[in-house]
């Protein structure tokens, strides 16, 4: 296992695909991605596994003052998981965690309409689910969506990402079918350390790639690799 750094979101997902070739293929496989930053992850493993992809909506619960610290995280389906170990210490009341979360619903709600475009959301009832994001920090918000996607009744759900806490990506197993983290290093420090180039991913791009893997568009660029191709990555 190495703790090389990736260039960027899509090659992460290139390399976390090579870890999921078990589901090549496969027509029941659905890929879910997590919006934002899971999606160019997402991307490049529905290409390789060449398997349906779409999203699937989270959001984290930022401690306020300190949003990149997790204090949960709301999912489709109104399901809401929070963090114990950081909620209690910082005596984080109830009203500011109801506040916390009803402007995530609101911006999750906003993210639906504006990816989807009208589109319904796929079934996942008796399919393989596979969960991507770009990283696992604490796992509160891919907690979140295990949870919340097991109301849909999938026959399995595999949570995969290209790096992760190792105490975490170990916890997901007691939540997950199977987990897949491509590189777990120790110190952790943030999922962003483990990228050079980890811009945050717009809402444009995620419409883009979106669009270009249900039209079986092969040619959509990463912007690590100039205007190389899609078509130089087949087998």
């Amino acid at each position: 296992m190495t703790s090389k750094r990736f260039r960027d979101r899509r090659d992460a997902g290139r390399v976390l695909a090579d870890q999921l070739t078990a589901f090549e293929n496969q027509p029941e496989v659905l890929v879910l991605a997590l919006p934002r930053g899971g999606v160019p992850v997402g991307y490049e493993v529905a290409y390789a596994l060449q398997a349906a992809l779409d999203i699937f909506l989270v959001r984290k619960l930022g401690v306020p003052g300190h949003e990149e610290l997790a204090m949960g995280a709301v999912a489709t389906g109104g399901v809401r998981v929070l963090n114990d170990d950081v909620v209690e210490p910082l005596g984080i009341p109830d009203h500011v965690i109801e506040a916390v979360a009803a402007q995530e619903t609101e911006e999750l709600n906003r993210r639906d309409r504006l990816y989807r475009g009208g589109r319904p959301a796929p079934d996942a009832r008796g399919r393989r689910v596979i969960l991507v994001d770009d990283g696992l920090a604490t796992g509160a918000t891919m907690r979140a969506a295990i949870r919340a996607l097991r109301q849909q009744q999938p026959a399995r759900i595999i949570v995969a990402v290209p790096t992760a806490a190792p105490d975490t990506c170990e916890a997901l197993r007691s939540e997950a079918d199977e987990v897949v983290c491509a590189m777990t290093p120790e110190p952790f420090f943030a999922v962003g350390h483990w990228y050079d180039d980890f811009t945050q991913t717009t809402d444009e791009e995620v419409r883009r790639l979106l669009t270009a893997q249900s039209d079986g568009d092969d040619n959509e660029p990463s912007p690590a690799d100039g205007q190389k191709s899609r078509e130089t990555l087949k087998p």
